[in-house]
């Protein structure tokens, strides 16, 4: 944690928050997973630093789209899969432990907050380890799935590239059209990983459930996201309706600084990990 005055006034302001708000709705974003090596699409101003991911239309009515997003998540999953929580996953499963949040609404796919311990979360994208059959609805393990895909394609499987922020890498360049994707083996339907790709409509219970648990919170603490997807920004909106106060810790410049009761520009796992040390034991 950053030892300069305005940095310790910030945790100051931060622990202060929490402290006087019992019944906190946190949302997280890709700043929380980015020190497990995980990539983030955005840089400090909140743009694009890397094209934009695939969309649920390309996906689903292209052929050649399909066989080059499975390639290049064959090479990129391990990445995602060795993935262990850090600091800032930790320490809100800290703070779900001594009581002091009521829910965790997640816009990552990586489920680390629940390999952190957080019990009480909603994964609003969706996960990346689960497999969705689009015909039957059926879920399977992704990492089933990786093993039939190296089966199909050996030759794949030895390539190597920079991983990517969905679990897959920056493999490009390449013939795609060959690459083997399976077909759900129950229905013959389309697999698709269980993730809300751009374009698709979250599931309208994990938007209602999410609703109802911020109604309830005493005030919102948004954790490590530039809030530029709608999908997650809309709580923001409906918390400053409320009249309920927001904190915010996330390095630069975020879709809702105007709505924040404060923000503390620090990194995000070190000053919440400093958060959990600061606060008195419940």
């Amino acid at each position: 944690m950053d030892s300069r005055p305005s940095a310790t006034a910030d945790l100051a302001a931060l622990a202060d928050f929490v402290i006087h708000h019992p019944r906190l709705f946190v949302l997280t974003g890709a700043g929380c997973s980015a020190e497990s090596g995980i990539p983030t699409y955005r840089d400090g101003n909140g743009d694009w630093t890397r094209p934009a991911p695939v969309t649920f239309q390309a996906f689903t009515g292209d052929d050649t789209t399909r066989r080059r997003y499975w390639a290049r998540s064959l090479v990129g999953w391990p990445t995602m899969a060795h993935a262990k929580p850090g600091a800032a996953h930790h320490a809100l499963a800290q703070l779900e432990a001594a009581g002091r949040t009521s829910l965790l609404l997640t816009q990552n796919v990586d489920g680390l907050h629940s390999a952190a311990g957080s019990q009480h979360t909603i994964d609003l994208h969706g996960r990346v380890d689960t497999v969705r059959c689009m015909g039957c609805e059926t879920r399977t393990p992704r990492s089933a799935l990786q093993t039939e895909l190296r089966q199909r394609n050996p030759q794949w499987a030895a390539l190597e590239a920079k991983a990517a922020p969905d679990g897959d890498a920056d493999l490009d360049g390449l013939d795609f059209s060959r690459f083997d994707v399976p077909d759900c083996p129950l229905c013959g339907g389309m697999l698709k990983p269980d993730v809300v790709f751009f374009g698709e409509t979250v599931p309208k219970e994990r938007v209602t459930a999410a609703f109802a648990a911020l109604e309830e919170a005493d005030a919102m603490l948004v954790a490590g996201s530039s809030l530029m997807v709608y999908s997650g920004y809309r709580f923001v909106q409906a918390a400053a309706a409320a009249g309920k106060p927001i904190a915010a810790v996330n390095l630069g410049r975020t879709r809702a600084d105007d709505l924040f009761t404060l923000k503390v520009a620090q990194p995000v796992g070190e000053t919440l990990a400093a958060l959990v040390a600061r606060l008195p034991a419940t």
